[in-house]
């Protein structure tokens, strides 16, 4: 636990694992990062147990949570929503387009990363080819790369103004490029909006900074 006031950010540069870099870098929070290195199975270890039961990263210690005590936070979009919450940054004023953005953070941790993550598995990683399970994951990745597309129409964000949802998703479509090389199969140039999207993300400052933490 830090002794300094700083947040703990305990992670890896996955999708799930650089939302949270780039939001604490958005929000300028001070932090120090510790990698957790999944390929030599430091999930599993005690220390990090104790700040994430699930065995997953990431995960964050806050020693000045609510009521100035300690908080263990584990689970991407729970820890986004928390820190937009503490820092009132991130998140819509407006009531309506603040569910909203919640809404499509849920949309991204239910539909966006559980697939993806599956199509790249399938497509990249297992070692044995499936052709039912890759096809069944390309055609949900591209029915989720459909939605975001109509969602982004003549607009820069998911919900207008830069949020936690957009922190949330943009990693999650990078990596069909960057981590799976998936760009030409998938079809990804095609949605356009979703491309000048990303792009349009990765290029905040927070956001080079935030995907360079804990590197493999």
């Amino acid at each position: 636990m830090s002794a300094d006031g700083k947040i703990q950010l305990y992670s890896l540069a996955t999708p799930n694992g650089m939302k949270v870099a780039i939001a604490l870098e958005e929000l300028e929070l001070p932090y120090d990062a510790h990698k957790i290195d999944i390929g030599k199975n430091e999930q599993f270890k005690p220390e990090f147990l104790a700040v994430s039961p699930n065995n997953k990263i990431p995960a964050i210690t806050d020693p000045n949570g609510p009521d100035g005590k300690p908080l263990h936070l584990f689970e991407s979009g729970a820890i986004l929503l928390y820190l937009a919450e503490k820092t009132g940054k991130l998140l819509p004023k407006d009531p309506a387009k603040r569910v909203e953005a919640i809404q499509w953070l849920f949309w991204q941790m239910g539909g966006v990363g559980p697939m993806f993550g599956q199509f790249g598995h399938f497509y990249k990683y297992a070692p044995e080819k499936i052709p039912y399970a890759i096809e069944r994951y390309n055609k949900e990745v591209n029915r989720l790369l459909g939605v975001l597309e109509k969602q982004l129409e003549g607009q820069d964000y998911l919900v207008g103004e830069y949020s936690i949802a957009d922190i949330a998703t943009f990693p999650w479509v990078r990596c069909i490029d960057f981590g799976y090389n998936a760009k030409d199969v998938i079809g990804l140039d095609k949605y356009k909006n979703v491309t000048a999207w990303v792009e349009r993300c990765h290029s905040r400052p927070a956001s080079q900074k935030g995907a360079k933490v804990t590197p493999f």
